[in-house]
């Protein structure tokens, strides 16, 4: 598919790859209509993106489903018609441990990363179909690939978004032109790993010398998913665990484990060396 003259839908774009993948498109010729619940954020990408009259801000917060199933109506009257649903807001968690994280994030963590995927994708399906080609892009992550410590919740959630894309493509394949690409970024850097690295003690600039180019993420994921690839990973961190996680897991974990064990593992929590 061609960007110019389509619509899309990008969610998360008041900050970061969501920003970025909505410059991105419209540099393409697209229009796109931003949604994030920062308001404030989604004027900042307003004012950077290359044709301002082709982006516009709606405030969104995809854990609000009576919110994403009414949202398809408002981009309908701004645009005339959707090609194409970004999925990529979402939120991390904290490194916390399975038995430290809280019942109310644990719910926060899933509405936003895993049903808001999901709701603002079936909200968005039907008027997808109605086009002569259309596509969709769910953002995973590296965390479903490999288990990270202190991510368990996050990376359950990452791992559903995936399986929920896998499954959304297998549905359309027959019966639609409807694509979708599923979508495994490793570090990227934005303002979650920023704070994550804040978080972890480590040091901005190693942390930055490990991420992907917020840039060079988003481009990746508007091609892959306009070219219609079921599936990209991005980053070297996430090449790496994507090709040692399909020669051995349990190398991957302990690659893993090693990598951040002693920034999240504190001694009051680390009874043993596994």
């Amino acid at each position: 598919m061609r960007a110019a003259g389509k619509v899309f839908i990008v969610t998360g774009a008041g900050n970061g790859i969501g920003r970025h993948v909505a410059q991105r498109l419209i540099a393409c010729g697209a229009t796109v209509a931003g949604a994030d619940v920062d308001e404030a954020g989604l004027a900042q990408t307003a004012a950077l993106v290359e044709d301002p009259s082709r982006f516009t801000a709606h405030v969104l917060d995809v854990s609000d489903r009576a919110a994403v199933a009414a949202f398809p109506a408002t981009v309908l009257a701004a645009h005339g018609h959707i090609d194409g649903l970004f999925n990529i807001a979402g939120i991390a968690q904290e490194f916390e441990l399975v038995g430290e994280i809280s019942d109310e994030r644990i719910d926060t963590l899933f509405q936003v990363n895993f049903f808001g995927t999901v709701w603002l994708t079936r909200a968005v399906l039907p008027h997808l179909r109605e086009r002569p080609a259309a596509v969709i892009m769910n953002t995973s992550s590296l965390s479903a690939m490999v288990s990270v410590p202190g991510s368990a919740i996050y990376g359950a959630t990452k791992a559903a978004v995936a399986s929920f894309g896998y499954g959304l493509s297998q549905d359309l394949r027959k019966s639609s032109a409807v694509t979708v690409t599923t979508v495994f970024p490793g570090a990227v850097w934005t303002d979650i790993v920023r704070k994550s690295a804040l978080a972890l003690g480590t040091s901005e600039k190693l942390a930055r010398s490990f991420s992907a180019k917020p840039e060079v993420a988003a481009r990746r994921m508007v091609d892959a998913t306009l070219d219609g690839r079921v599936r990209v990973v991005i980053g070297k961190d996430a090449r790496v665990y994507d090709v040692v996680g399909r020669l051995s897991t349990r190398l991957a974990d302990k690659m893993s484990y090693g990598q951040l064990r002693r920034f999240v593992y504190k001694p009051a929590n680390n009874t043993a060396d596994r």
